[in-house]
């Protein structure tokens, strides 16, 4: 699969309203701390690539994840390919990594308000040390990426927002920009 997405900075109230009169249902928020790793053999910011140890706190439950996702594909949109899977423990994925030789570069913390809009997930992101995003993604098989990259540009503009104002950048490389 692949995770067809935009991202832009923008006023979470004034996206809130519009989310609102298009009838959006609100999933719930979740807390989540990311912590990414280099690879001993290779530098994922060279390569576009990311892996992450997830920590996510939902309704006073934790969970943990680790993904890996593959370069960007295409000059458009932020599409890639992604696995995830769920982890009974985080600090021991941590330990694990850590032991072959991945290095932990940053960790991202952020507050995300969830909402169900059609066939895509619209996400307001508070991010500790970035300010204030909106992320609209859906993910499908590989021949169905085009098509959904204009669903995901039109589903911006009906919240108000401008698809060329997108940000190509993950939040780690937006922190990481910020810290040289």
């Amino acid at each position: 699969m692949y995770e067809v997405e935009m991202k832009v900075r923008a006023d979470h109230s004034a996206v809130r309203e519009a989310l609102a009169r298009r009838g959006a249902d609100r999933i719930g928020t979740v807390t989540q701390r990311d912590t990414y790793y280099d690879a001993p053999t290779r530098d994922f910011a060279e390569t576009d690539e990311a892996l992450r140890v997830r920590r996510e706190e939902r309704e006073g439950e934790g969970r943990a994840k680790l993904t890996y996702k593959g370069p960007l594909v295409g000059e458009t949109g932020k599409t890639r390919e992604e696995h995830e899977t769920e982890l009974g423990d985080g600090d021991t994925m941590d330990s694990i990594l850590d032991s072959l030789g991945f290095v932990p570069v940053e960790t991202v913390e952020k507050e995300r308000e969830r909402f169900s809009l059609g066939e895509h997930t619209v996400t307001l992101d508070g991010v500790v040390g970035l300010g204030e995003f909106v992320e609209v993604e859906t993910e499908v098989p590989e021949g169905e990426v085009d098509a959904a990259r204009e669903g995901v540009a039109r589903t911006v503009e009906s919240l108000g927002l401008d698809p060329s104002e997108e940000i190509r950048t993950s939040y780690l490389g937006l922190l990481l920009e910020g810290t040289r």
